[in-house]
């Protein structure tokens, strides 16, 4: 089976050698996102703007495959301080719904760029887990 780098100028540009998302079939994964600007690469400062662009930035990536965030089936969260993973399963409610995809949450010593949040996701292309 071949991969397919996926890249959108609407999420931040990779700051390594990595692809943004790689198709695998009918999967895609998502590399980590963290809260950068994508037009300025810089953090958004405030933890609920940070978290918010983390969704932001994963659903351009997402939707660049072909996806969106009604088609993740696995999510991971990455928090510096997991006094904010209340914050995190609050705006979550805003972006999905039932069924909720799989989710980990992990405690972080420290993130790229001073972030305080990171997130991945594994995305299905075939099928919405909310069907019309």
């Amino acid at each position: 089976m071949a991969f397919e780098p996926i890249a959108t100028d609407q999420a931040p540009a990779a700051i390594g050698p990595y692809s943004q998302a790689v198709k695998a079939g009918s999967l895609v994964f998502l590399s980590g996102q963290i809260p950068l600007d994508p037009q300025r690469m810089v953090l958004v400062e405030g933890m609920e703007a940070q978290i918010r662009q983390v969704f932001t930035n994963l659903s351009a990536v997402a939707e660049a495959a072909g996806g969106g965030l009604d088609t993740v089936v696995k999510l991971t969260v990455y928090l510096t301080d997991l006094e904010h993973f209340a914050l995190v399963n609050q705006i979550m409610e805003e972006y999905f719904h039932p069924p909720y995809p799989a989710r980990a949450a992990i405690g972080v010593a420290a993130l790229p760029k001073g972030a305080t949040v990171e997130m991945d996701a594994i995305i299905q292309l075939d099928r919405s887990l909310h069907p019309e």
